[in-house]
């Protein structure tokens, strides 16, 4: 029996270590919930402004990580952004902000002018205006401050970048309040993101359990299920069940058979 349960925590060493390395080398998003954005960081607005984070965190942001050449999710994201606002009551510069960051140091406060005139053109409300969606550009500094500081994990791949597509809620002294995955919202969901934010909410959601279980694939630029890391999981919760139940049998046995020596 000692040797069998050698090998089950040999065997679920090996598994763990498996499921560490795929996560570790994954690109995607670790939840960094009651986290605070750094206030100092600094990037230039669509005019080519400095402009420092911590000046338009008066009131909760809703942020996103893209860049303004993506070929990929960047354009649904956006877009799905833009649409979900005509379908939600909360108020564009009372209620929240919206900020997009490139992840690509390249970007330019001229493109990024651009997309922001391309998506605010996309906005169905009269109530809705430029100051109200920010659309900056930094440099790699800046960057690694704000993806670091959300968890947002995305790498270079020849000339594009490898990332996942969510809405991050952030409250009006800049803790992270919430995540919003994938490229597809309900208004509901948003304006609860915004509520949440506002209060200093901290609400993780379901769907971090869907991050966990589906990642994103570069290649088809869509969610795929996870499956090695999924069954890798319940791999090893069944053989760590298996190594308890053999366990206390063999203890059991072991009573069982110093009573009938007595």
């Amino acid at each position: 029996m000692p040797r069998f349960a050698s090998v089950l925590l040999l065997l679920l060493a090996v598994i763990h270590a498996s499921l560490a390395q795929v996560n570790t080398d994954e690109v995607g998003i670790d939840e960094k919930l009651g986290d605070f954005l750094p206030a100092d960081l600094v990037f230039l607005d669509e005019e080519g402004d400095s402009l420092r984070l911590g000046e338009i965190t008066d009131r909760p942001i809703l942020l996103t990580l893209v860049y303004y050449t993506c070929p990929g999710i960047c354009t649904p994201l956006l877009n799905e952004v833009a649409q979900v606002i005509g379908r939600t009551r909360a108020e564009p510069g009372k209620d929240y902000t919206l900020v997009s960051v490139s992840i690509d140091p390249l970007d330019t406060p001229e493109l990024a002018k651009k997309k922001q005139a391309n998506y605010l053109g996309l906005i169905e409300r009269e109530d809705f205006g430029a100051e109200h969606w920010r659309f900056l550009v930094g440099d790699s500094t800046s960057i690694a401050g704000i993806t670091e500081a959300v968890g947002f994990k995305y790498k270079k791949d020849g000339g594009e970048y490898l990332h996942s597509g969510a809405v991050i809620a952030i409250s009006p002294d800049g803790m992270i309040s919430r995540y919003l995955y994938g490229t597809d919202f309900l208004p509901f969901d948003f304006r609860m993101a915004v509520v949440e934010a506002a209060k200093g909410k901290i609400q993780p959601t379901v769907t971090r359990l869907l991050a966990y279980c589906f990642s994103y694939d570069p290649e088809s630029r869509t969610y795929v299920f996870a499956l090695f890391k999924v069954f890798g999981t319940l791999m090893l919760a069944f053989i760590a069940g298996l190594a308890l139940v053999l366990v206390f049998a063999g203890k059991r046995r072991t009573r069982t058979q110093k009573g009938q020596a007595a």
